[in-house]
């Protein structure tokens, strides 16, 4: 057909088009040698997209596969999407065209979760680890499930080249249980005098998250207490860092203790490699195996010819030249194979450590509750009984009932970060005048706050270690008690665990001019108690009259979801408030 453009005439890559008619000179003669060379131009930019599609077997044209990927894996995943872009013939629909984009695995699953902003579209996932999927999943069973692994990279336990020897010794070698131990706030004597340990944010990061899920589960499978576990989960969540990077670069700090965090093998190894740092981070690997980040492949996509396409790009990472771009950049293969890159910088191993399961979908649920309950802060006022029984001697250990308490109240204090808000009543009878048993001697604030020139844990200090009973006042602790749970009701903050402690002998409510009495004081902490707004009474009673008092204290703390104990030395104390933090991981059904 002479002088028309049939596609079915473009076999060979070129065109035939007739040239056109010689026309009279004039303005018409000046438009004529433009339209033509426009037209070549665009003959030709036609040609040579269709020599390319024949070289590269693209009979149909090209379709875009857009991967999103954890932001550590994207650089190598790039290269090979690059190649493959370059080499691959058709997949179906036409030849691929494969984009990455590296955003964060936790950023992406809050937003596929609902919880978080929005996703960028994509037709493929690869998140650092399973686990982000698993939790997906639990939610929407109907989400995809995680496809094969393109990589692996042991979660590790990772301290400055210089002190790695030390830091075995101080820990009995490279463990989890090691590490709690060093965590663990009921042992002031523990290898925690010598060894900082720094923790990763799992709720941002998968090799935070799988630190806490094996040390966890190695604690249990030891022997550990709930308790001794909730106070090194505590301790770690006072020390956590939220980026892998600033982790390791704070390794290097030097300080009184000798630092031990957690980070995924590659995570090292880039960052040694990359930073090239003064003294290198080593990874130390956990004797009792660990969780590995697994890197799997979702594929998200819902047109038939991008999933073609996807499937075709998922086999090319499974090549030895795809292998081998991954462990050029510190990861190790699927089956955990390691390569020159890996093995090349010092105190890296050739054998992949023992492989822990991942735990279940409401384990890894049930743990990250856990997390977030103890990140919450601390808001908290203490009741110290001040009365005349607290005068009285405790056989054998040479105190005074008060002076005993108070020690109590100082332990207990040094157990709570520094961002906790804790204020400080004393309470007998008309301390505050008639009729009134308490007086506010230090108001509930953060313990970092200046007050008149003195820290407010300074200051508390300082009043418990002057503080003296009354040796004619009474007890009046059913009126103390319910205008501070009224108080505490009334300055509730969502953020924090809001929480009385009365510190007392447990000689009970004793207030000769009447007052609020015990089935009155019980019937309104049961009525003021909120379980949206929940302010518990934590009872902690010393002294020869608490098994006396113990029925009514355990009434009183268990209208609130507390717990009312009986300590039989002051050492006890840690126990106690670590059993109170570990209840309120499981509060309000404990």
């Amino acid at each position: 057909m002479s002088g028309r453009h049939r596609t079915d005439e473009l076999d060979d890559g070129y065109a035939s088009y007739n040239l056109p008619r010689r026309r009279k000179s004039g303005r018409g003669a000046v438009l004529v040698p433009l339209a033509g060379s426009v037209a070549l131009a665009v003959l030709l930019g036609v040609a040579a997209f269709v020599i390319v599609n024949r070289d590269r077997g693209c009979a149909h044209g090209t379709v875009t596969l857009r991967v999103t990927a954890s932001p550590d894996i994207q650089p190598a995943l790039s290269e090979i999407a690059g190649r493959f872009t370059r080499t691959s013939r058709e997949t179906g629909g036409g030849c691929a065209t494969v984009t990455v984009t590296g955003t964060a695995s936790s950023a992406v699953a809050s937003g596929l979760g609902g919880s978080g902003g929005e996703v960028g579209a994509m037709d493929v996932w690869i998140p650092d680890s399973s686990l982000w999927v698993n939790g997906l999943r639990a939610k929407d069973p109907a989400f995809p499930a995680p496809g094969p692994s393109v990589a692996r990279s042991p979660v590790v336990l990772a301290a400055p080249g210089t002190a790695a020897q030390q830091l075995g010794d101080d820990l009995g070698g490279a463990s989890w249980k090691g590490m709690l131990a060093a965590a663990n706030v009921t042992d002031p004597e523990g290898p925690g005098r010598r060894v900082r340990v720094l923790a990763l944010d799992p709720s941002l990061n998968a090799a935070g998250l799988g630190a806490l899920l094996a040390a966890s589960g190695t604690a249990t499978a030891s022997g550990i207490g709930q308790e001794e576990l909730a106070g090194a989960l505590k301790t770690l969540s006072g020390s956590t860092v939220r980026d892998q990077d600033a982790l390791l670069a704070s390794l290097g700090v030097k300080g009184s203790r000798t630092p031990v965090g957690v980070a995924s093998e590659q995570g090292v190894w880039a960052f040694d490699t990359g930073r090239k740092p003064q003294v290198p981070v080593v990874p130390l690997y956990p004797a009792e195996g660990t969780i590995d980040l697994d890197y799997p492949a979702v594929v998200t996509a819902k047109d038939a010819t991008v999933r073609t396409a996807a499937q075709a790009f998922l086999r090319d990472l499974g090549t030895e030249a795809a292998r081998k771009d991954l462990q050029d950049r510190g990861f190790r293969t699927p089956d955990g194979g390691a390569g020159t890159a890996l093995l090349g910088v010092s105190g890296f191993r050739a054998q992949a450590p023992r492989t822990l399961p991942l735990p279940d979908a409401a384990t890894v649920a049930g743990l990250s509750r856990s997390w977030s309950r103890l990140n919450l802060g601390t808001r908290l006022l203490t009741l110290l009984d001040v009365s005349g029984t607290m005068a009285r001697p405790v056989p054998g250990t040479g105190l005074t009932r008060m002076r005993a308490i108070t020690r109590i109240a100082t332990e207990g204090i040094k157990l709570f970060p520094v961002k906790s808000e804790i204020g400080v009543w004393e309470f007998s009878t008309n301390l505050g005048g008639r009729g009134v048993d308490y007086r506010e001697t230090v108001p509930v604030g953060p313990l970092t706050e200046n007050l008149d020139g003195v820290l407010r844990r300074d200051l508390i200090n300082q009043k418990l270690a002057t503080t003296r009973a009354r040796p004619t006042g009474d007890t009046g602790l059913n009126d103390t008690l319910a205008a501070a749970y009224r108080r505490m009701n009334e300055e509730y903050q969502g953020d924090k665990i809001n929480t009385v402690v009365v510190l007392t002998d447990g000689a009970g409510n004793d207030d000769p001019e009447g007052g609020i009495g015990d089935r009155e004081i019980l019937r309104r902490l049961k009525r003021e108690y909120d379980q949206e707004r929940p302010v518990s009474i934590l009872i902690i009673a010393f002294g020869p009259d608490a098994p006396r008092g113990r029925r009514q204290m355990e009434a009183l703390a268990r209208a609130t979801g507390g717990e009312a104990y009986i300590a039989k030395d002051i050492g006890q104390v840690r126990t106690f408030f670590l059993e109170g933090m570990r209840r309120r991981l499981c509060a309000p059904d404990c």
